[in-house]
Parts: structure tokens; C-alpha cells; sequence
């Protein structure tokens, strides 16, 4: 029970620090692999292209645990709404009552609002380790995104995620160096039918101060 309560003490200072004025200089970065990925399971993918600022990658077929879509004015809000569901998800609260590894990165996939004042919606998702994707646990209120192979178009910010601003500023830079690349018209058709605009995927613990790894990600599909 101690050691639970920890994780989770541990897990909500990482939105606390998302909230916090003080933020890391986020420099552009492309073609980083998420030293978290070293030590816990994240979905496997190809990098088959590396532009400026930005790189193309191929994620091979995957599961998700996700929430429902949660309305909100604030990514930091509502994200911490959605992990806490999915921390008590892993921590066994679902139908087999199994505890499961933790994993990265946990996305927000985002369709921003109208209007400042307008609530945006954001559906956060738990990437489902190898070995219990055969038979996920359901749990009430969260549901399994099966992914196919999709494809991202993908662009790295380093730091502590301090906001909505931030966040439309990092999708906007990625959508303008798209802009005259053969990926372009596939990434604004798939947007135009997508639920989503983009996804933030974030992949480090709030104990880790250097050499953090955030993502901003335009899914698109492509004809094989």
C-alpha cells in the first residue's frame, strides 16, 4: 500500500511540475530515442524519414488502453483527470484485477477547441505491454485502441510541458516545416478525418531534469 501511495505521490508531481512557471529552455530535436525506452516497454516503430525538424515514422501494429474523451480547457488538467484512471487501472483496478508494467509514452490525443474559453477535448491513452495484449483487461470507462500500422509525422521538444500555449506553438511548428515535403497532403487528409489534431506524448518521470523527450505527433495513414 506504501509503495502505491508513492507512485502515485510521484506521478502527480509530474503535473505538478507541467503547471509550474519554471520550465527548461525547450530546444528543437529530431531523431532522439527516449532513453526511457531503454529501461521500460514502449511501442516499437521505424524512422523511415528525417526532415527539418521533424521525422516520419512507421509504428508497427499496437494496443492502447484509453479513456473516454474528457472536455476540458486545460491539457494539464485533463491529463491528470486521464492518468489517474489509468494509474488505478495498472495498479489492478480493472476486471482481472491484474496489476500491470508500467510503459511509455502515455499520449493525449488532442482536438483542440474554438476559442480560448472553449473546452477542448483530450483522450489519454496507457500503451498495453507485449505480453497482455492478447487478452486485455477491460476495465469500466476505459476502452483498447487496436492500432494498425500508422504512421506519424513526429517533432521533439526537451523540458517540463508547461501549457496549452506551448503546446499549439510546438503542433504549429511541426505542421509549418511539413509545409513542401511529400508527407504534407497525407498529414492534412488524415487531420481533416481524424477526431484528433494531434497527440503529445510524453515519456519521462518528474524525477529526471535533463535530457527530457516530449513528442508532438500528426498520425496519417499511407497506401503500402
Amino acid at each position: 500500500m506504501a509503495a502505491n501511495l508513492f507512485k502515485l505521490s510521484a506521478l502527480l508531481s509530474l503535473f505538478s511540475i507541467f503547471s509550474s512557471p519554471w520550465a527548461p529552455e525547450n530546444n528543437e530535436r529530431v531523431g532522439i530515442f527516449p532513453p526511457t525506452c531503454n529501461r521500460i516497454e514502449c511501442p516499437s516503430f521505424d524512422v523511415i524519414h528525417v526532415g527539418n525538424g521533424f521525422e516520419i515514422r512507421r509504428y508497427n501494429s499496437s494496443m492502447w488502453m484509453s479513456t473516454s474523451p474528457i472536455d476540458g480547457i486545460s491539457y494539464v488538467e485533463s491529463t491528470r483527470t486521464g492518468f489517474l484512471q489509468l494509474f488505478d487501472y495498472i495498479q489492478g483496478k480493472n476486471e482481472y484485477k491484474k496489476k500491470i508494467e508500467m510503459t511509455a509514452p502515455v499520449i493525449t490525443q488532442i482536438s483542440p477547441s474554438d476559442g480560448p474559453f472553449c473546452a477542448s477535448s483530450f483522450v489519454v491513452s496507457f500503451y498495453v505491454p507485449k505480453e497482455n495484449q492478447a487478452n486485455v483487461p477491460p476495465a469500466k470507462g476505459l476502452h483498447v485502441q487496436k492500432w494498425n500500422t500508422k504512421y506519424a509525422a513526429v517533432r521533439q521538444f526537451g523540458g517540463f510541458i508547461s501549457g496549452d500555449t506551448e503546446l499549439g506553438e510546438e503542433a504549429a511548428a511541426l505542421h509549418a516545416s511539413l509545409a513542401g515535403s511529400k508527407w504534407s497532403s497525407a498529414v492534412d487528409k488524415s487531420r481533416l478525418s481524424s477526431e484528433s489534431a494531434y497527440t503529445v506524448a510524453g515519456y519521462n518521470s518528474p524525477f529526471e531534469f535533463e535530457n527530457r523527450v516530449n513528442e508532438i505527433w500528426m498520425m496519417f495513414e499511407m497506401e503500402e
